[in-house]
């Protein structure tokens, strides 16, 4: 019997049993709900890129979606190239409220998936992070998507571990508040690098602004 108490076994099932206590008790602690401001108050002009296009959420997709805060804004740079930046803000996942992942979401939506892998971005001072990264296509059109979730000053490609981390926030902070990001750029003449490049620009000229809206 005491052999088996000092198991790996054992242990594995003492650790399940300790995180679903600490689960359980930051359940019925009032849960922090960081105030930030309001991703509408996002600049219009971010680096050398300028808003096109304000984009409009039907009220049946923030419906499915569920965020406390949504942005879907189009902006161009002086060469003319477009990016969308999608942001949508949980402020709290307790009560089932969660990012849909645009893994599932874009086929869904009729675009099937051409490349997928995860991607390093340098946004300078805040370190280099890791991105997933996409390539796509509807038809004759294909776009490059960059996408990850941001919980405080974290980025996580993986769902999975994202999932983690609201977890171990919850233990630890008391917190569950997150953000799926998505940028997408058209790839234009097939040249799919050229877009991947004017995603990058684009995150950098808006990664440093876009953290001052999102909880810290």
């Amino acid at each position: 019997m005491l052999s088996f108490l000092n198991s790996g076994p054992a242990r594995l099932v003492t650790l399940l049993l300790l995180l679903q206590a600490a689960l359980l008790y930051s359940s019925i602690r009032p849960e922090v709900i960081p105030a930030s401001p309001a991703l509408a108050e996002v600049p219009k002009t971010m680096g050398s890129w300028q808003l096109q296009d304000e984009g409009v959420i039907d009220p049946e997709i923030r419906q499915i979606l569920q965020a406390d805060d949504l942005l879907n804004r189009s902006y161009v740079n002086p060469a003319g190239a477009g990016a969308n930046l999608f942001v949508a803000a949980f402020r709290s996942q307790r009560t089932g409220k969660a990012p849909h992942s645009p893994k599932n979401c874009l086929p869904g939506n009729g675009w099937a998936p051409l490349e997928s892998g995860q991607y390093p971005i340098d946004v300078g001072p805040a370190g280099p992070i890791k991105v997933n990264r996409y390539v796509v296509a509807h038809g004759d059109q294909r776009s490059l998507v960059l996408y990850w979730y941001q919980s405080r000053d974290r980025v996580v490609a993986s769902e999975y571990e994202a999932k983690f981390w609201v977890i171990l926030d919850a233990i630890r902070l008391n917190r569950t508040d997150t953000a799926l990001v998505r940028v997408v750029v058209p790839i234009v003449d097939r040249e799919t690098e050229r877009a991947t490049q004017t995603a990058v620009d684009f995150v950098k000229s808006f990664y440093g602004i876009l953290q001052q809206y999102l909880p810290a």
